[in-house]
């Protein structure tokens, strides 16, 4: 994660680096790694400025402030992030959940109310369901990409450190002995090991 501070006005002091950094740990917990990170300290009069840009994968999350001192403003913008940052994460989670739900049998349903019998007096009510015949699948896209796949053979500790710098969800590689393996990383941020026989 990058941090790019910006003093207009003000002195960037190791005190406020700290106390963002401090702050930046929180986020980093609830939205992950990935993410730039742009502070903008500003002072105009007597009012102190704070304004912290992060920018996660579906657009940028901004947290302003101003206070009579620069760390109270500094507190107030990162208090605001925080916040931002948990509503975003649910609105991407409840997205997904509800995207899920037309697969559990739930979306694609329609119910008719008949009567079996012979007469009005011997029926009886029954329900019927009614689902797709095939579920919708989606296209298939095929990227051909050299960037997730290692040319040379390499230990596991080099193959996590050059997914993490080519920033892949999925890294292919062979260790020294020449098994096939394949790093892959979860929505919670784990790296998951699959080695191919």
């Amino acid at each position: 994660m990058n941090v790019e501070y910006t003093g207009r006005q003000y002195e960037v002091t190791p005190a406020i680096r700290k106390s963002v950094e401090t702050g930046l740990a929180k986020i980093r917990k609830i939205l992950g790694d990935k993410f730039d990170t742009k502070v903008i300290l500003a002072v105009e009069k007597h009012r102190h400025k704070a304004e912290i840009t992060i920018s996660p994968r579906n657009g940028p999350i901004v947290g302003l402030a101003q206070a009579g001192d620069m760390t109270s403003a500094v507190n107030e913008a990162l208090e605001h992030l925080e916040k931002q940052a948990v509503k975003y994460k649910t609105r991407w989670r409840s997205k997904k959940r509800h995207q899920q739900k037309k697969w559990n049998g739930q979306g694609g349903q329609e119910s008719l109310q008949t009567l079996v019998g012979l007469t009005q007096a011997t029926a009886v009510h029954v329900v019927v369901h009614k689902f797709p015949a095939v579920a919708k699948t989606t296209e298939v896209h095929l990227i051909r990409s050299e960037d997730s796949v290692a040319m040379r053979p390499m230990t596991l500790e080099e193959a996590i450190k050059e997914a993490h710098f080519r920033d892949r969800d999925v890294f292919v590689f062979r260790d020294p002995q020449g098994k096939l393996m394949v790093l892959h990383r979860t929505r919670d941020g784990k790296m998951e090991l699959i080695e191919a026989p």
